[in-house]
């Protein structure tokens, strides 16, 4: 038998090209395989062991031990006093073992381990198994370094919603529907390119290798082979983002200033652009080159639009872009992808407007402050108006900025011009009134840093303390300028927070 098993082991290794140990592996789960079948109705724990010089091997039964007299498998397991009658230094977790010989499983199984039809059926077919799976583990660690690599494929059948690829090597792939390309349209034969997947375990086939034309990693990587200049770290390329099959914009950065980005991604007439494009089912590509200053970053991102203007808020990561009417459609794209890709591109919200919107816009904001500047603090309209040329947005900023900054921004106003402004400014905060003539509480002013027009804006819905927000609805504060459905609701669950619901926050603070 032990000559047997050798000349098994040497066929299968130089027949599969795997390695002898890992045929011995699968030549031990399988002998153990077979002699569990011979405990007939029994669960036992069994391993082989072959000695791999003489081909002789041993069979071991193993309990494991535990660490209590309730035994949930008796088969298995044997407990922690009762292991420690043969070896008193045993622990739990530990196995005791016991070499099995013919006679012993002769008490199970009147043959014994004769190796009948039926055993060396069982051995075959558990053999065969594990040395699929060892061939397939090859090809997976083969392909392991591959991943997010552009590999080359054949096709080599197609169904509905999945085609199987030829990796050569006896290495097969496949291509899910959801990972092709809108126009992708393939037959048996044909030679494609794909983007291989990191690898996943299937729970009933194992690992299996995937590979898609679909990821903006694909464009990335063909991007990369096409243009040497990317390969060899001149240029770097910052963000893809796309429609696949559709349209994508790629952000490029140079390491070296006498390099255009642009220039070396589309080459000579178009030929290093247009080979990645013919891959990807004639794909439109945008090539932004990316720019440290974010204005002109934002610009470039929403090509081919022509942007007039350019307004970011960096509290809340959004640009506002203000474009001409008749270019209004080119800036949204079609179903609004060309802004949507520019937004994702640079990591920040995109509002388009026209330009005509946008200076309306700030008409409306700049006669709403100047008419709160004149009213609130008692200003004509001339110096209301210096103060919002000057760059002051709310009554805050005018209150508690420095004296001097007033003073240099505004012509005519000396020091003690300023103090006077400012003393109203804070008067202005310290005494707002609802419309039935109660006083904002001081709570409300500081809540939620609400700046001096919105606790106005409450103030005339008669909201003059926390209490009243909390018994608010998302509806009452939607007509506030920056409010939409999701802050008010935050905003009236953070005051009923700060009331209704306080003393249970400070009971749960206390048991933490």
């Amino acid at each position: 038998m032990a000559k047997e098993i050798l000349q098994i082991v040497e066929a299968m290794s130089n027949e599969k090209d795997i390695s002898r140990q890992a045929v011995f592996e699968s030549l031990e789960v399988a002998l153990a395989t077979a002699a569990k079948k011979k405990f007939q109705g029994i669960d036992v724990d069994i391993k082989a062991q072959i000695e791999q010089k003489s081909g002789d091997f041993n069979l071991i039964r193993r309990w494991l031990v535990v660490d209590s007299d309730n035994l949930e498998n008796p088969s298995r397991e044997i407990s922690l006093e009762a292991a420690r009658f043969d070896d008193p230094n045993i622990k739990a977790g530990d196995y005791v073992e016991e070499l099995l010989d013919d006679e012993t499983i002769k008490t199970s199984s009147p043959q014994g381990l004769i190796f009948d039809r039926i055993t060396a059926q069982t051995v075959k077919q558990v053999l065969q198994q594990k040395i699929k799976e060892a061939e397939r583990q090859k090809i997976i660690d083969m392909f392991r370094e591959q991943v997010g690599k552009v590999v080359v494929a054949i096709v080599k059948r197609v169904t509905r919603e999945v085609v199987y690829l030829d990796l050569g090597y006896n290495a097969e792939c496949i291509l899910r529907r959801v990972n092709m390309l809108p126009r992708d349209n393939f037959h048996n034969g044909d030679r494609i390119r794909a983007l291989l997947l990191p690898i996943k375990s299937d729970l009933n086939k194992g690992p299996q290798l995937e590979v898609s034309r679909a990821t903006p990693d694909f464009l990335k990587e063909l991007l990369t082979i096409e243009v040497p200049e990317i390969g060899e770290g001149q240029l770097e390329i910052i963000n893809v983002v796309s429609d696949p099959g559709l349209r994508a914009k790629v952000a490029i950065r140079a390491k070296d200033r006498r390099i255009d980005p642009v220039g070396a991604c589309i080459g000579m007439k178009g030929a290093r652009i247009n080979n990645v494009r013919n891959e990807l089912c004639n794909e439109k590509i945008d090539v932004i080159p990316f720019n440290e200053d974010f204005s002109k970053y934002v610009i470039s991102a929403m090509s081919p639009a022509e942007v007039r203007k350019v307004y970011i808020d960096k509290e809340k990561n959004i640009v506002e872009i203000g474009v001409n009417k008749d270019k209004y459609a080119l800036a949204i794209g079609t179903n609004g992808q060309n802004v949507r890709l520019a937004s994702q591109l640079i990591g920040w919200k995109i509002n388009v407007l026209t330009i005509e919107d946008m200076e309306q816009r700030e008409n409306d904001k700049n006669k709403s402050l100047n008419n709160a500047f004149m009213d609130l603090l008692g200003l004509d309209e001339d110096f209301a108006q210096a103060l919002v040329e000057a760059g002051f947005e709310s009554i805050e900023e005018i209150a508690y900025v420095e004296p001097e900054e007033i003073i240099n921004s505004i012509d005519g106003v000396d020091e003690e011009l300023a103090a006077q402004l400012q003393e109203s400014a804070i008067n202005a905060l310290q005494n707002i009134v609802t419309k039935d003539g109660r006083k904002v509480d001081d709570a409300l002013l500081t809540f939620s840093d609400f700046d001096s027009s919105v606790v106005r804006a409450l103030a005339n819905k008669n909201i003059a303390s926390i209490d009243d927000l909390a018994e608010c609805v998302s509806d009452d504060l939607l007509d506030i300028p920056g409010f939409d459905e999701k802050k008010a609701g935050e905003v009236i669950m953070a005051a009923r927070n700060a009331t209704w619901f306080k003393d249970e926050n400070t009971e749960a603070d206390s048991d933490k």
